[in-house]
């Protein structure tokens, strides 16, 4: 009985202070309401000093307001920030600090206002500082609603500004922000060395979408057919790598404004890749951040490129910029619209087959998501999947049943006449009705209210590509070796081929070598790839065939080939590890530490085992990318997870800010610490090191 009351008081209390937590956003959900319904802030003029060496920023901030109705406090988000000078129209006020907003009760009137201040902040999040010396980047990324954490801004999307940013640093490096770049110039107040860069937006935008970005970028510029200055930047060590990086986007961007119907609004584009970025890209309005996982060479860029992000990012100035979700529960409106137009810029560039290829892809994914994925697109608490890609089903569905011709006049009309404002569902959709007539009602229940996924709907839209449609026969099929030979052949798309290639891994080789010879003598990178995948056992007289696989023009399978051939044939270990000796691969440098590890297990250059070792050591290091570092460590944790700086490296990992990063990190030190023997030497490291160190190697010792 003690312990059925034990459950109910524990339950009790886990619904209680769930119900505080609820009660408490709301309160604050409702609080920003009321005050974007009494005060109207309009300008930002901010100067902002990010200091690396400290990790933290400060500046000074103008922003003009308009008081609509009475109210008793104005809030500003400010996350631990400190404040001093606060002024509103030219006087000194009293003002409060809450941790988490700036709070003015006094000095304001109704209609326009005047408030500056000075403030300082050293961000735990969003503002982000790495690297040193000529590698020094420093970037934002303000997802949702978290600028406040380096800038006094606004966490409710609903409260657009024109935000003019000004940003000091070194002169010899670049910094970009949102907006026209007018000027440079210098600012001694703040340091006599630091140039301020001007920055100016013409129209309102939400707080999520102020950025900077400082680091040692080179740039290219160029113009799109409609004028827009398009503005390409990318680290000085990767200049070889602007065109297989950038490939495709003047076409991608003339082809997004046509097909829209409305010209990009905020007149300059540019975007930055920078290094252990949190997402894949970030679109910030006139500068979208990515990842540096996609500047690739033109080898890299047959293995992963940048251009669906590309696409949907820029998209995004558009539907998350231009106009945006007034709340979670819309936030389809923006990822959905930016996926589905992303794929429509590379059925643009690629083709049907490849657009509806993707489709189909998205159709898997949230088939097998369906099982457990039971929150409707329609809810702030939907996955990513379903936002994303459900959400771009549900505007092809809707394309499709209406015409691309209405389709695009209602977009048209929708984002005429909600520009520079923000939205919800029912904006659109009575929209859509009131262009094509089409029954929103059914189409809001079925794709936008309701869980899981429509496979079978889906399938009859798909069904209408030739590709789709050979593609369901082939798998119902029963077809013999030779006419399976004869669509390797074909001109079919090469999913199919892939298909073929997969399916028939377990025949014996005898039966199978056709197969495989004229999936090779397509010369399609992604069948032959699947030759590599597929056949992880090389007879004898496949191996100089499979050897080709070394000299494709992909990372990838240069890797798969690799690491097959030294397992099958350890005799010619030397000849394919000379062979490829020079390449890195991609961007985690997966191809080179492969590489190391294959070498390292070779006992013909056991000599070399250290400077093995010590290049591992190296990328495990804090000089590079949590990618790098991570398959790095996963290799020389295989080899001696007993290493001093093994460990070292293991626990450094764990303060690194991608989150990806540090679970990795955590999950295995955990693991580890299981094993008493390295339990005692993580605990004798502790009694050996420094204070930060020692402190580090604690909280997990002492974790119950």
């Amino acid at each position: 009985m003690r312990e059925i009351e034990n459950v109910y008081i524990r339950t009790l209390l886990k619904s209680i202070k769930m119900f505080r937590i609820l009660f408490s956003l709301l309160l604050v959900s409702f609080s920003f309401a009321q005050q974007t319904d009494k005060v109207d802030f309009i300008k930002c003029d901010a100067l902002v000093a990010p200091n690396h060496a400290e990790k933290s920023i400060s500046g000074t901030i103008t922003y003009e307001f308009k008081v609509k109705k009475a109210i008793d406090t104005i809030k500003i988000d400010a996350i631990n920030m400190e404040f001093s000078g606060v002024m509103i129209n030219g006087k000194s006020v009293k003002f409060k600090k809450s941790g988490k907003t700036l709070n003015l009760f006094e000095g304001f009137k109704k209609g326009k206002n005047k408030l500056t201040f000075n403030y300082s902040a050293k961000p735990k999040q969003t503002l982000y500082f790495t690297g040193y010396d000529e590698n020094l980047q420093i970037w934002t990324q303000g997802q949702g609603r978290y600028t406040s954490n380096w800038l006094p801004s606004f966490d409710d999307v609903n409260e657009k500004i024109v935000f003019n940013l000004n940003i000091s640093y070194d002169p010899n490096l670049t910094a970009i922000s949102n907006g026209i770049h007018e000027s440079n110039g210098l600012y001694a107040p703040l340091s006599n060395s630091n140039s301020i860069r001007n920055f100016r937006m013409q129209k309102p935008m939400s707080s999520y979408l102020a950025m900077l970005a400082i680091g040692n970028f080179a740039k290219q510029t160029t113009t799109t057919k409609s004028g827009t200055p398009l503005e390409f930047y990318i680290d000085k060590s990767d200049v070889s790598k602007f065109e297989s990086t950038y490939r495709y986007s003047i076409q991608m961007f003339d082809y997004l404004e046509q097909e829209i119907g409305v010209k990009y609004p905020w007149g300059i584009y540019r975007q930055v890749p920078v290094r252990d970025f949190l997402y894949a890209g970030m679109e910030n309005t006139t500068s979208t951040i990515f990842a540096q996982d996609f500047v690739v060479d033109s080898i890299g860029f047959n293995d992963r490129n940048y251009i669906n992000v590309n696409a949907h990012e820029l998209a995004h100035q558009w539907f998350g910029d231009l106009i945006t979700a007034q709340s979670g529960k819309h936030h389809w409106l923006q990822e959905g619209f930016a996926t589905y137009y992303a794929l429509l810029a590379e059925r643009h560039l690629f083709g049907d087959d490849y657009f509806y290829e993707e489709l189909y892809d998205y159709a898997e994914q949230l088939k097998h998501a369906s099982k457990t994925d039971t929150i409707p697109v329609m809810n702030e608490k939907a996955s990513s999947l379903s936002f994303y890609k459900k959400g771009a089903w549900a505007l092809h569905v809707m394309r499709e049943d209406i015409g691309a011709k209405n389709f695009q006049k209602a977009v048209k009309k929708y984002l005429k006449k909600y520009q520079y404002k923000n939205v919800n569902t029912d904006d659109f959709l009575k929209i859509v009705k009131e262009v094509s007539g089409y029954d929103v009602e059914n189409f809001k229940k079925v794709w936008l209210e309701k869980s899981g996924f429509e496979m079978e709907i889906a399938q009859k839209y798909l069904s209408k590509n030739k590709f789709i449609q050979d593609y369901f026969a082939l798998r119902k099929s029963k077809k013999s070796l030779s006419e399976l030979t004869e669509i390797l052949k074909s001109n079919a798309y090469y999913p199919i081929k892939q298909y073929i290639v997969y399916q028939t891994r377990n025949i014996p080789f005898e039966e199978r070598k056709v197969i495989l010879e004229t999936a090779l003598a397509t010369n399609d990178i992604l069948v032959r790839r699947a030759v590599a995948e597929s056949t992880p056992v090389i007879p004898e007289v496949f191996k100089s065939q499979y050897e080709t696989l070394l000299e494709d023009s992909s990372y990838q399978t240069k890797e798969i080939a690799l690491v097959n051939l030294c397992t099958n044939f350890p005799e010619d270990r030397e000849k394919y590890l000379f062979q490829t000796r020079y390449l890195k691969g991609n961007n985690d440098k997966s191809l080179r530490i492969t590489w190391l590890k294959l070498a390292y297990e070779t006992p013909a250059l056991e000599t070399q085992r250290l400077d093995f070792y010590l290049e591992l050591l190296h990328y495990a290091s804090s000089q590079y990318e949590s990618s790098v570092r991570q398959n790095a460590l996963e290799l020389l944790l295989s080899i001696d997870f007993m290493n001093e700086k093994v460990i070292t490296q293991l626990f450094l990992a764990t303060n690194h800010h991608k989150w990806q990063f540090t679970l990795f990190a955590r999950t295995k030190i955990r693991e580890l610490l299981k094993n008493t023997e390295y339990r005692a030497k993580v605990e004798q490291l502790a009694s050996t090191s420094d204070e930060n160190m020692k402190a580090l190697y604690l909280k997990f010792l002492n974790e119950k």
